[in-house]
């Protein structure tokens, strides 16, 4: 085999250079770099294999990374979110990113754009909250900087501006009213964090509690929700009612199951199934030897305690979250009924039965369980519920309907949370 060593290759005339001939085959050894001038041309006019568009690098699990284009990066954000600088930008250039482990929709992936640069044409950070999104992106010019040019499993908004944090707390339960009845289920509790570009329009839906009873199975509590436009649907299942205390009618089940009245099961929580659970099961009602103490209702956190011969079950406690600024526990389940000690509701809202006067009822906007009666007088009403928004104060539009109450700085974090009693919308 002949060797040519040279330092640069130029045409003898004009402009044109090629290499080989029809039907030959060029090889750039394993470890050369071939450099193509500033301002050349390289035109494929036949087949070329062995070029790798993108340069695929090893898991990428630091919480930041400065991305070099013409590279792949896997991000794992199993343990924290990353922030990922580009580079500056020449037009062509592209970058691929993948959600190694599923977990960019828990632990966000946000981009920086190099200096004063723009991102879909503007000059702020972007995120990715896609679980398993695998996305491309290319620098096209100055006026859009990088854009997407491919993506996979875009079940969300890609590279989003921002994410807004949700809290949705569906109606609790009433409990059930007589005879050593159960305690009302907790409105069923669900966050979810969303990315989301300006322009969407979010409607909210507060569930109501349920009604109280009298002689009576409890009533259901009503199903909050959010949803808009390039948004995963949120939806959290109202409170189950507390089982009457005559030995043959259950709990009902809902987002939190409501208390079994004596000698009766409490109903099932997390109905319709949801991952991960929005509430667990109420208690049972005993019925053992003259002992009739009615289950508590199922809370947010745990079940309902099971009656017992001495008292009525206590609710199941609810969740504790700081997504308003402050610390706040919602969603407890209603007490138990009994002819002894009823039991006390759960920590969030949860209201306590009664042996001789309506039972108390939930905490309005916890979506607490109402507490069970006795004796024939009204069961305590579920709780209403509640929906939560919190977003960057920079993000905040300052565009609703259904008067929230809006906080800015919540806390002091930074953030502007809206708090929903009532149904109504927000636009990004």
């Amino acid at each position: 085999m002949s060797k040519i060593e040279v330092d640069k290759i130029d045409p003898q005339s004009g402009t044109a250079l090629e290499i080989g001939s029809s039907g030959d085959t060029a090889t750039i050894p394993s470890g050369a770099n071939l450099t193509i001038a500033s301002g050349a041309t390289l035109t494929n006019s036949g087949t070329a294999t062995g070029f790798a568009a993108i340069a695929w690098q090893s898991i990428t699990t630091a919480a930041t990374l400065t991305a070099v284009a013409g590279k792949g990066y896997p991000i794992n954000t199993t343990s924290n979110a990353c922030t990922i600088t580009l580079p500056a930008g020449s037009v062509g250039d592209t970058i691929q990113f993948v959600d190694y482990a599923g977990t960019w929709d828990t632990n966000n992936v946000t981009l920086t754009a190099n200096g004063s640069e723009k991102i879909k044409g503007v000059t702020t950070d972007w995120t990715l909250s896609g679980e398993r999104q695998a996305v491309s992106i290319t620098y096209v010019d100055a006026t859009q900087g990088w854009v997407v040019t491919s993506a996979a499993n875009e079940s969300k908004q890609i590279l989003s501006p921002f994410t807004i944090d949700f809290l949705v707390i569906a109606g609790g339960a009433s409990g059930g009213s007589y005879g050593n009845a159960g305690g009302g289920g907790a409105g069923g509790y669900r966050t979810a964090t969303e990315g989301v570009t300006t322009g969407i329009v979010i409607t909210v839906t507060v569930g109501d509690g349920g009604a109280s009873a009298s002689t009576a199975v409890g009533n259901a509590g009503s199903a909050s929700s959010f949803s808009g436009t390039g948004l995963t649907t949120i939806s959290s299942a109202g409170g189950g009612g507390g089982g009457l205390g005559n030995g043959t009618d259950n709990g009902l089940a809902g987002g939190s199951g409501g208390g079994g009245g004596n000698g009766t099961s409490g109903g099932a929580g997390n109905t319709p199934s949801t991952s991960p659970v929005q509430g667990y099961a109420g208690g049972l009602g005993l019925s053992v030897a003259s002992a009739y103490g009615g289950g508590g209702g199922g809370g947010a956190s745990e079940v309902g305690e099971d009656g017992s011969g001495s008292k009525g079950g206590d609710g199941g406690d609810g969740i504790a979250s700081a997504i308003s600024g402050a610390s706040v526990t919602r969603g407890g389940g209603g007490g138990g009924g009994t002819d002894t000690t009823v039991g006390a509701g759960g920590a969030g809202g949860g209201g306590a039965a009664s042996r001789t006067t309506s039972g108390t009822a939930g905490t309005v906007n916890t979506g607490g369980g109402g507490g069970a009666n006795e004796h024939p007088t009204a069961s305590g009403a579920g709780g209403k519920g509640v929906v939560i928004l919190s977003m960057p104060d920079a993000n905040y539009s300052s565009t609703s309907t259904g008067s929230p109450t809006v906080t800015t700085d919540a806390g002091g974090t930074g953030k502007t949370v809206l708090i929903f009693t009532g149904s109504g919308s927000y636009t990004t």
